[in-house]
């Protein structure tokens, strides 16, 4: 979309980038990295807080913004008088490389294997008719809720244990080199990748659902009531439920919530982002709106830097900051490395002001383009139903 681009698209995926490093930037600072993080001890009331602020609501948004630009490819094929989902599956097997190549070399809490695989498979129920794909949404929340009941079950019930857990030994994250963590996460790749399968069923809901969200126009004037509604849910029903699970410190109430209402409340942060930029159309951004429209056009790129500038920072094959920092200063070293991290404003700034996607976009398209070829719609194709 060259063209009369909608504002708050990648003003969005701008926010769900940096806000997935809210969350990410805990694990990278904690000493044992997300072996630590998992096993972790009761938060203090400042670091509660402020993963409260964070936790599940931008993996959501982030979620449902994938969906939205399925949408987005979707509508351009069939302008374009191309077959859906054609050759998708070629972008797809491309993001699951990258995904494989992130985990591997970069962060054992990658998303962009478990994004690829839901692409794909959305991209064939998209074809589907409208009552179909809401049965699909209805019956993967479902099958979503049962699991996440099931695991906070087992997490309330699991015997505690009063003192401090067993130290990572040989830890390294604080002591290996680069290679060493590389090995670490391949030797442990089936713990590393539970989340993505476990909440696979989530992913499936909300990548339709911003689909659907996209074809009712919610990020357009038209889509107002729609806006509404997603407020109300996100903001007046999920998110005091969602501020009492995470502050509550009860036994699986920070699973419940990230994996539960977490995503609610990301639907509300969608809309109302969207309302801000339908309310002031054609108007400039501003500064805050520019960088994070920056950042949410070379996404790719800019997820990759941040998880690379935090491994630098923090990692024992870096400089090493995680495990020299006393807990009683972590709240504090956190927030600070999370500023540092975040200049990938500037860079996907810099970077923008030369060339016209980011480096990773750039590397992606054109081995897209080497590998696919475009396949003409069949007359039938063309009476397939949007997603509405």
């Amino acid at each position: 979309m060259t063209t009369g681009r909608l504002q708050s698209l990648d003003v969005l995926r701008g926010i769900a980038i940096l806000g997935t490093l809210g969350t990410n930037i805990w694990i990278f600072t904690h000493p044992e990295g997300l072996i630590g993080y998992i096993s972790d001890g009761p938060w203090s009331t400042a670091e509660a807080v402020l993963q409260m602020l964070a936790q599940g609501k931008f993996l959501g948004l982030l979620t449902v913004m994938f969906g939205i630009g399925l949408a987005l490819q979707q509508r351009s094929a069939v302008r374009a008088g191309l077959r859906w989902p054609g050759s998708y599956p070629w972008r797809a097997a491309l993001l699951l490389l990258d995904g494989v190549v992130h985990f591997a070399l970069m962060t054992e809490f990658d998303v962009l294997m478990g994004y690829a695989i839901t692409g794909w498979i959305v991209s064939y129920l998209m074809v589907t008719s409208p009552r179909a794909q809401r049965r699909i949404i209805v019956t993967a929340a479902l099958v979503h809720a049962t699991v996440l009941a099931a695991v906070t079950a087992a997490i309330a019930l699991a015997p505690r244990s009063d003192g401090p857990g067993k130290p990572l030994q040989p830890n390294p994250y604080a002591d290996g080199s680069w290679w060493d963590l590389v090995l670490f996460r391949l030797d442990n790749a089936l713990l590393f990748r539970a989340e993505t399968i476990a909440i696979f069923p989530m992913s499936i809901a909300l990548f339709l659902l911003g689909a659907k969200l996209f074809h009712a126009g919610v990020l357009e004037a038209r889509g107002a009531t729609v806006r509404r509604r997603l407020m109300w849910l996100g903001f007046a029903v999920a998110l005091p439920a969602d501020v009492v699970l995470e502050l509550a410190a009860a036994p699986g109430g920070v699973v419940l919530a990230r994996y539960g209402t977490a995503p609610l409340v990301s639907l509300g942060i969608l809309a109302a982002v969207a309302e801000f930029y339908v309310r002031r159309p054609g108007r400039p951004l501003g500064v805050p709106g520019r960088r994070l429209s920056e950042v949410g056009r070379m996404a790719l790129s800019s997820y990759v830097l941040q998880n690379l500038v935090a491994s630098v920072i923090c990692y024992g094959w870096g400089l090493g900051l995680a495990a020299t920092i006393a807990a009683q200063h972590r709240v504090v070293a956190t927030a600070a490395i999370y500023v540092v991290v975040a200049i990938v404003m500037a860079f996907a700034h810099l970077w923008l002001r030369r060339f016209d996607r980011g480096p990773v976009e750039w590397l992606w398209n054109t081995s897209y383009r080497a590998l696919a070829r475009p396949t003409p719609a069949r007359p039938a194709d063309a009476k397939l139903p949007l997603f509405r």
